[in-house]
């Protein structure tokens, strides 16, 4: 496994993973526990789709949502009410080097990422939810140590959007109870930032993980990658409401080798955890798609507390989709230069 960690991350990593770590739960590796059937996705379904249902929401640009919303067949994906769902949701053949066996996943690529029948000019971008609450019939407390893991294709750097910046963001829904002591939404994870060779700060097209945040709230720059393929990512909650994460390069089952950091997001304690959702972003300007971002095998694992069982958590068998789609908006401005015109 070839990882590269800016010193700067790794210091900052090092320091803070080892003050929270005296007072806070050990961190897991995502994917233990037992998996939530109701939740997640394979794509071997050939007759998988997506229904895009009308022109997508943009709510936090004009305040339209646009119902129905858009969601796919099997009624495991939906589009976001905030900013709208990408262009394409497409089931494609497993690119090369994927899952043994694999032979669907899902392609993510947008062009029109603001308002409708409008052009920002500016980077935008736009999200697709897999639901959790909606597909169980309830949030996840964070007692039950909730985890998800994702496989995520990187495309050849000539395929993607010739742009320094964030282009795919992998995050968690969640509420939390801030230093206030206020409870309310948040959204940590993972953004794949490119950086372009036409930059003149930058010798060699490459991309590079941010995670999404430390206690400050702001972005922490984190491995390099310089050749592209599969990634596997993951993050778990645990109990005292810490967040840790994980990647790798391959499409291995993560382990404990895999951990990059743990953290506070935003000095909040997570308390229950919603949805899991992709961000998509490019330059909207009417001409210039995204990358073309393909995901495999989601899935969504709980560790039930003692005495507990599935039984007790799960609500709903039934596929449903919410009726209200949640926000997945963050208030405030960008953290830093890995997240410069990214919107939170």
């Amino acid at each position: 496994m070839t990882r590269q960690l800016s010193i700067t991350a790794l210091l900052i990593g090092v320091s803070l993973g080892f003050l929270q770590r005296t007072s806070a739960d050990e961190a897991f590796v995502p994917g233990t526990g037992e998996k939530i059937k109701q939740v997640g996705d394979d794509f071997e379904d050939p007759r998988w789709g997506y229904i895009m249902n009308g022109r997508k929401a943009s709510f936090e640009q004009d305040e339209a949502q646009r119902p129905p919303g858009g969601a796919s067949r099997n009624r495991r994906w939906y589009e976001s009410a905030m900013r709208g769902q990408p262009d394409v949701i497409k089931r494609v053949p497993t690119p090369p080097g994927g899952i043994e066996g694999s032979e669907g996943a899902m392609l993510l690529a947008t062009r029109l990422s603001g308002i409708p029948g409008q052009l920002a000019g500016k980077q935008m971008q736009d999200d697709l939810l897999m639901g959790v609450s909606t597909r169980i019939g309830r949030s996840v407390p964070v007692g039950w140590s909730p985890n998800c893991t994702v496989r995520v294709y990187l495309p050849p750097f000539d395929k993607w959007e010739n742009r320094t910046g964030a282009s795919f963001g992998i995050r968690a829904d969640v509420r939390g109870k801030e230093r206030d002591g206020k409870v309310d939404a948040y959204w940590p994870g993972f953004f794949v930032l490119f950086r372009s060779k036409t930059d003149k700060r930058f010798d060699e097209d490459f991309a590079q993980i941010s995670i999404r945040a430390q206690v400050s709230g702001r972005d922490l720059g984190g491995p390099e990658i310089h050749e592209p393929g599969w990634w596997t990512f993951g993050m778990s909650f645990t109990p005292d409401g810490q967040v840790h994460y994980y990647a790798s390069e391959g499409v291995d089952d993560l382990t404990a080798e895999d951990f990059l950091y743990s953290s506070f997001p935003y000095g909040a304690r997570c308390l229950m955890f919603d949805n899991f959702f992709f961000n998509v972003a490019n330059w909207e300007n009417g001409k210039t798609w995204s990358t073309p971002w393909v995901v495999d095998d989601p899935q969504f694992f709980v560790i039930p507390p003692k005495g507990q069982t599935l039984a007790n958590l799960v609500r709903s068998n039934r596929a449903s989709v919410a009726k209200n789609r949640r926000s997945t908006r963050s208030a405030g401005k960008p953290a830093n230069r890995f997240s410069k015109g990214w919107k939170h």
